[in-house]
């Protein structure tokens, strides 16, 4: 499984959780440096790499006194102080592994217990289940200091939306499809054609793989696309936990069984060629890949060149993970914008 690992963009691609999101970085403590000599008043006016970028002189004398910082040896006592400290180091890091395994272990018993809460909403989607009158005034007062800032004659819009036809809906009519397009980044890979189809997505499930990963599937009811009942996704990660957090290995779609002539995910291309000896034309079809959001069943494989493909790739699945599918109903809500950082268009300008 190592031949197959990929260092995404150089640098290890762990999930995210909140044992290893640190809140602020590390101070660097700049009152003992043993041995170093010290950097001259000239260097310390120098304020921007643009400055030295600007100055040849004093760009080489920069270089030249960085050089001698990183290649002065430590005196031999230090040097096996810093030997301990590596041992201390091998030490945490075993510690951290088995924190990470404890984790692991701990998202699976809490997947058990969210699981009936996701079945239930699942079932209400679907238009299986109705919802006590306790669940609904529960739920009402979830957000019932938000409904005291809505404008009176939203209210008055929503209570006329409400009773009409009410009789007419079953379930949540493009539940899921409306969540997608909610989130920033998802939505970006939904085309228009897509829509037709991902309005049959009735349920989005996660499972915990037995080794370290977890298996997305996405349920379907019977449409004009393809006959697959449900799609799945699958993420592997390396059996071994490098510092303390389980890394990205690789990742396997499945088989989408397109109707004829349904495949999103292709184009036709129609050109036409003319025949230099007879002047005669002839049309010529040709299928090339298209955008679709179900390219996502086809994930990028390792050839170099493709780890920004690979990343986000692996980055869209943890977003399935850690927020579509815990938070469905914000995101069909748009509540979820509010509590999510996906960016903010005011820090940038139009040029």
């Amino acid at each position: 499984m190592d031949q197959q690992a990929v260092d995404i963009k150089n640098k290890k691609v762990t999930a995210p959780t909140p044992q290893n999101t640190p809140i602020s970085t590390a101070p660097i403590n700049t009152q003992f440096n043993p041995s170093i000599p010290a950097i001259t008043e000239e260097m310390e006016t120098i304020t921007t790499a643009g400055a030295a970028a600007n100055n040849p002189a004093l760009m080489n004398m920069l270089q030249n006194k960085l050089g001698s910082l990183i290649d002065e040896p430590l005196p031999a006592a230090v040097q096996r102080r810093i030997n301990g400290l590596k041992y201390l180091q091998s030490k945490h890091t075993e510690l951290e592994g088995k924190f990470q395994e404890e984790v692991f272990a701990l998202e699976k018993k809490y997947l058990k217990l969210f699981s009936p809460y996701y079945n239930k909403r699942a079932e209400i989607v679907a238009g299986k289940y109705e919802p006590t009158e306790e669940e609904i005034a529960l739920g009402a007062k979830v957000d019932e200091d938000d409904e005291d800032e809505m404008d009176q004659q939203t209210k008055k819009s929503d209570k006329i939306e409400e009773d009409k036809d009410e009789e007419t809906y079953v379930g949540i009519p493009e539940f899921w499809l409306t969540a997608l397009k909610t989130h920033p980044e998802i939505s970006g890979t939904i085309t228009d054609a897509d829509c037709a189809a991902l309005k049959h997505l009735v349920d989005i499930r996660m499972s915990y793989l037995q080794k370290p990963g977890f298996l997305l599937e996405f349920e379907f009811t019977e449409n004009e696309f393809f006959t697959n009942k449900v799609l799945t996704k699958t993420y592997h990660y390396q059996d071994n936990v490098s510092g303390g957090d389980y890394v990205y290995d690789h990742a396997e779609g499945c088989t989408v069984n397109w109707k004829d002539g349904k495949n999103l995910t292709v184009a036709i291309e129609t050109k036409k060629q003319r025949h230099k000896g007879t002047n005669k034309t002839r049309v010529v079809k040709r299928t090339v890949p298209a955008e679709s959001f179900f390219n996502f069943f086809s994930p990028p494989t390792i050839p170099e060149g493709l780890d920004a493909k690979l990343e986000a790739d692996y980055e869209m699945g943890e977003e399935f993970k850690e927020k579509i599918i815990p938070h469905a109903v914000d995101f069909f809500t748009g509540k979820a914008l509010e509590y999510e950082d996906y960016g903010d268009d005011s820090e940038y300008e139009v040029i």
